[in-house]
């Protein structure tokens, strides 16, 4: 049998748990022999072989795969929406809000969630549910050090409070953030979602999923959160069929359930 790229997504699935089918193919598949030519590979077997021997190679494929890019408070003004139009019904809500970062990366997004609600409730009162699909990531994000650039857009409140300078281009989030994140591993594919949700964000993943997997994944949010609850998605992402999927745009990249 030829080893050709569809073989390779079932060997990756099987090494990996990764679908890649349930991927963009074209931007994919260029970035896959992009990295398999840098490596001095020389085709899909030999990199498959390769991964499966090799722990550090393997963990940095599935980092390469998850294309984890973040930042604090990423497109702030959405931040402004989140805490002036949603966070006061949240808030009204009796007991601990259950909230959901799904795809988190390096732990930017649900970082940047406690600091929010800080705002409001005492940090003892305060837990994200944080996920990604990537170990390695998840261990930078549970070390909490950043680099300067991505705290450009991060309040200057928050920055003071809650970060403390290692040197002149990295910084170390407080231990009483890190403490309100429970961090874990997750397919957003396969493995089972989180039920009764306040609110989920997603943000700026989903734009690399075909057509058919981001409508899976948007129907599994819907039945993930609580009636009124409240999904936040990326500013290059829009929920074309926000209705069929139990959902009303409710401003923009904010989506609530009926």
């Amino acid at each position: 049998m030829a080893y050709d790229y569809e073989f390779f997504k079932s060997q990756i699935f099987r090494l990996t748990a990764i679908d890649l089918s349930s991927y963009k193919e074209r931007q994919m598949k260029r970035r896959i022999d992009a990295l398999i030519s840098k490596h001095g590979f020389k085709g899909y077997e030999e990199f498959v072989k390769a991964i499966e021997k090799d722990k550090a190679l393997y963990d940095s494929f599935v980092a390469y795969l998850t294309i984890n890019v973040s930042e604090f408070y990423r497109n702030p003004e959405q931040w402004k929406v989140l805490e002036t139009v949603f966070l006061p019904d949240l808030m009204k809500k009796t007991g601990q809000l259950k909230i959901w970062s799904a795809a988190c990366s390096t732990g930017d997004e649900p970082y940047s969630l406690v600091m929010l609600l800080s705002k409001y409730l005492p940090l003892n009162k305060i837990k994200i549910y944080a996920t990604d699909i990537d170990a390695q990531i998840l261990d930078k994000a549970r070390m909490g050090i950043y680099s300067d650039k991505s705290l450009i857009g991060l309040p200057s409140e928050f920055k003071d409070k809650f970060f403390q300078k290692i040197n002149d281009k990295a910084y170390k989030i407080d231990d009483s953030v890190k403490k309100c994140v429970e961090f874990s591993r997750h397919n957003l594919l396969k493995d089972p979602y989180l039920k009764d949700c306040d609110m989920i964000v997603c943000r700026n993943v989903l734009i690399y999923f075909t057509e058919e997997a981001k409508y899976e994944i948007y129907k599994k949010f819907n039945e993930a959160l609580k009636k009124n609850g409240i999904l936040f998605v990326g500013s290059t992402e829009q929920i074309i069929q926000a209705q069929e999927l139990n959902f009303k745009s409710v401003k923009p990249f904010f989506y609530q359930k009926l």
